[in-house]
Formats: C-alpha cells, structure tokens, sequence
C-alpha cells in the first residue's frame, strides 16, 4: 500500500473514531445524569429516613423510606455497571483500533526502509547527475527528473504518514489508560455501594421482624386507619356529588334560559385544560411513594390486602403541600387520624390534598398551578405523608398516570 493510500484509510478511521466517540459521549452523559438523579434521591430518601427514625424507631414509616432506600441503592449500583460496561465496550474497540495503526504503522515503516534502501543501492550504482545526463534524448532527461522528483515526494509522504499514525495511536493510547482508570475508579465505587446495599437490605430485615413482633398494635392501628379513610372518603364522595348536581342546575338553568353561562363555560374548559396536562402535572410534594394506588399487600401483616383511591407520598418534614393545577378550593375539613383535607375542584376533575396540619387557603377561593396550599402533618410514628387524590367526578384515578415520571 502507498502512502497515499494509508492517509486515505488513515483519515476514514479518523473520522469514524470522532462520530464514535460522540456518540458515546452522548451515552455517557445520559448514564451521569442518571447517576446525579440516583444521588440526589438518595439523599432525600435518605433525611426522610433519618427524621422518621428519630421520631420514633421501628414504624412502618421508616420501612418505607428504607424500602424506598434500597430501591434507589439498586438503581444506582445499576447505573455504575452500564457506565462499566459501557468502558469495557469503549476499551474493546480501542484495542483493535491501537492494533490497526500498529499493523498500518509497521507496513508504513517497512514500505519507507524498502524505498531508503533501494535510493541507497541506486546512489552507489550511479551518480545523479551521471543518471541525469546519461539520457538518449531531452525528452528521457526531463522524464528522469520527473521521476527524481516523485520519489522524493513519495519518501517525505511516507515520513508525514508514519508521524501522523504515530501520534493517532500514542492518543489512542493514552486515552485507552484513561478510559481504564476511570473503570477501575468506578468499580471500587461498585463494591463500595453493593457493600452499603448489603447493610441496607439486613437493617431492612430487622426491621421487619420487629415490626412483625408488633403485630397486634400495627392491626389496631390499621383499623383505626380504615375507619378514618372510609369517613374521608365519605366526605369526598358528598362534596364532588354535590358539586356535580349543583353543575347539573345551572346547565339545566342555563338550557331553560337558551344561553351558556360563565360557570358552565369555565368548567369546560378547566376539564379539557386538565386531561391535556395528563402526565405533565408537577408533584404536589417532593418525596416518594411509600403506597400506591389500588389494591396491595401489607408490607408486615401477611393476608392483608390495603386499597387505595390514591397514592402516598411520604416526604420531609414541614414540606409545604402545592396544587397541581388551576382551580378553586371546594372544601377545607378535618378528620381525625388524618389531618386536614383539602379539595379543589378543575372542573370535571377534583383534586384531594389529605394529611396536612396546617392550611393556607379557604373555601371558595381560586388558586393557580403551584399555589401553596397547606403544609404536611408529622404523625406519632413520625410519618410525614401526603394522601393525595385524582377523581374524575367520583372516579378514582390514579395520580402516578396524570403526574410527571420520577
């Protein structure tokens, strides 16, 4: 192969290497930011934890924050071993690449030995000048020196070509014992987080073999909270009937007298507004789910099955509690082992925001996206948890659908 044909293949390998290299990049910084994410929910999971467990040692609280815990301590360790295994690719690839530019590195340095060797033997045949001259006609000297000429520039291609290589592969190389540092960085990071994983998971078994120990108090406790869900529910279910039949009057009004009225068309278009807005909702509270909508099993009380018209987010201590969407408060009411509820109305559509021990709006008053609406109660097992709820009319749905994914 020429030189110039090694440039040629040179500059292809080149620019594959830089799509390459982008494209991972772009891998890469996908797989940190998850890991950043990870972090930070960690550390959130982790204060809500820790104020949980303050309050009081061994609660159903502070397995659910553990649980969620190890869930992310599961996500994290698995987002360590795609970066790893996204090296080992990266290594791979940068093996055989090295392995090419020294094969073509080898061939460029045997093909320029061969071309000094052959100008030496000629040099010790002949001399230049005699070569020159020795031409039959004008034509052959001109000819001689063309020749003379090009493979000259043929041994200063030669020399650019194998510089050219050399310094891609000493790159290549350097860049190969980075990219093997950063792996060995993150597997100590990957022993480390699976041995605080392992610490995680025997906690979270004492903790429920403690809990189990409890048994009889966690079912008085669970009956005590059925009694107070089916009251709210009770309320819930009469404050949205009631709104819907007093919509019915003012339609059927609004019918008898042939003309729309300012409240029919405002409700309209909150409940189109609303189902547009359907997984893009902010979360009304940091934190995570610690119970999930519909039907599950208890996390200690085996034969247990909970259900639930919404979903439970257990999050810090104070956290301020804000609506989700425009609306207009419909109710502020307190029940007992649950705190204050409050319910907006968004047309067709109601939200219900229980659990909080302090209120900042009134009935009847509109409210924006965002408005803070009330801030969450900590209960006697240190349980900081927002019951919140999405109902179309009297349906429930669940909010994990409607809200933005975590």
């Amino acid at each position: 192969m020429t030189a110039g044909r090694y440039i040629l293949t040179f500059l292809v390998l080149l620019s594959l290497l830089s799509s390459t290299f982008a494209q991972k990049q772009k891998s890469k910084a996908q797989l940190q930011k998850e890991k950043q994410e990870n972090l930070a929910k960690i550390k959130q999971t982790e204060k809500i934890l820790d104020e949980t467990a303050v309050q009081k040692k061994n609660s159903l609280g502070e397995l659910n924050a553990l649980n969620e815990r190890i869930t992310e301590q599961e996500k994290l360790i698995t987002s360590i071993q795609s970066e790893v295994n996204l090296l080992d690719k990266d290594i791979d690839e940068n093996m055989e690449i090295i392995n090419a530019l020294e094969v073509d590195l080898k061939n460029l340095k045997d093909e320029y030995a061969a071309m000094i060797f052959s100008a030496q033997k000629a040099s010790g045949k002949i001399d230049k000048l005699t070569f020159l001259f020795s031409a039959q006609s004008f034509d052959q000297l001109i000819m001689r020196l063309k020749y003379m000429e090009q493979y000259g520039a043929a041994r200063q291609d030669q020399v650019e070509a194998i510089i050219r290589v050399q310094k891609v592969l000493e790159d290549q190389v350097q860049v190969t014992q980075e990219i093997k540092k950063e792996k060995n960085d993150l597997l100590k990071d990957e022993v480390r987080e699976n041995e605080s994983l392992s610490n995680l998971k025997s906690k979270q078994k004492r903790l429920i073999s403690s809990l189990e120990k409890e048994e009889k108090k966690l079912r008085k406790d669970l009956d005590e909270t059925k009694k107070a869900i089916a009251k709210l529910d009770k309320y819930i279910n009469d404050i949205i009937k009631e709104e819907i039949a007093k919509a019915e009057r003012e339609a059927a009004a609004a019918a008898a007298a042939k003309t729309k009225t300012n409240v029919v068309s405002v409700s309209t278009a909150l409940s189109t507004s609303f189902e547009d807005n359907k997984a893009k909702f902010a979360w009304p509270v940091s934190g995570f789910v610690s119970q999930k909508f519909g039907r599950q099993k208890h996390p200690v009380l085996k034969g247990i099955v909970l259900q639930n018209d919404g979903i439970n987010i257990q999050t810090q201590q104070n956290e301020k509690v804000k609506a989700i969407f425009d609306g207009e408060v419909r109710a502020v009411a307190f029940v007992q082992s649950i705190g204050i509820t409050v319910i907006i109305n968004h047309g067709d559509y109601f939200t219900v925001y229980s659990g909080l021990k302090e209120v900042f709006v009134k009935q009847g008053q509109k409210v924006n996206t965002g408005t803070e609406i009330g801030q969450v109660l900590v209960n006697g097992d240190g349980i900081s948890e927002l019951r919140f709820q999405i109902r179309k009319n009297t349906l429930a749905l669940d909010p994990q659908t409607w809200l933005t994914s975590k």
